[in-house]
């Protein structure tokens, strides 16, 4: 694949230090996650950076996840929020992660804020809505497939224009699609069973104070294929649209 411009990993947050220095940090996930043929995409830190790629510069961009809250008064969540309703406007395609996904869902008019359940996390049970048949990054896979997840905030309203491509019992916003070409995941397709882990481990504290297990979470992370397959997918459609 020889593509014309490379894909950008919009890094918005980093790993826990610990995660980093064993398993690497969010933009490598991603990057190692797209596969061995596809060319290496350009990282942008939009935390730091001055400015953000222009359309020209980008055959398509990945937001990543972050420990920042979308609702957080922070001047550089609102200069990509306005960055990321540009990018929708002018087509570029788009795949935000978890928090990627809900500040893509705020950037056209959708709601984010604190999931009145707490936090899903761990290894979870995503099904397909009927919309999702016919869409280009999600047709084929199974109607019910296993996805790792671990976010606080979610889109408790999407935007009018969105489609709903996936959900379970916790999360009625596991992904959509806004216009042709933008999508928005809450699950983290970039984890593998050893991130997802790190992540329980480093969050237990937390769970049992939330009266939860973490070693029931432990027992039950698996590996998470068809939600990793989105990545190449992802890039394969933005590389056909440049």
């Amino acid at each position: 694949m020889k593509p014309k411009r490379p894909l950008c990993i919009i890094k918005a947050g980093g790993t826990f230090p610990e995660t980093a220095r064993l398993a690497g940090d969010f933009e490598q996930w991603i990057t190692t996650g797209l596969g061995p043929h596809i060319p290496a995409p350009n990282v942008v830190d939009a935390r730091h950076a001055n400015t953000l790629p222009t359309p020209g510069h980008c055959a398509g961009v990945l937001i990543t996840g972050s420990h920042a809250m979308v609702t957080d008064d922070r001047p550089w969540i609102a200069r990509l929020s306005d960055w990321l309703g540009e990018r929708v406007a002018d087509g570029t395609p788009i795949l935000g992660i978890c928090f990627g996904h809900q500040l893509l869902a705020q950037a056209v008019g959708g709601r984010v804020d604190y999931h009145p359940g707490g936090m899903e996390i761990g290894t979870v049970e995503v099904g397909l809505t009927p919309a999702a048949a016919g869409d280009p990054l999600f047709a084929g896979l199974p109607t019910r497939f296993a996805a790792h997840t671990v976010h606080a905030q979610s889109v408790r309203q999407p935007p009018s224009c969105a489609v709903l491509l996936a959900r379970n019992d916790f999360e009625a916003v596991h992904a959509f699609r806004i216009g042709e070409r933008a999508w928005g995941v809450q699950f983290h397709p970039e984890f593998d069973t050893q991130r997802m882990t790190h992540y329980v481990d480093r969050l237990a504290p937390d769970l049992r104070a939330a009266g939860r297990d973490p070693d029931t979470l432990r027992q039950s992370i698996a590996p998470t294929p068809d939600s990793a397959a989105l990545l190449p997918r992802f890039a394969r459609l933005a590389y056909a649209a440049d």
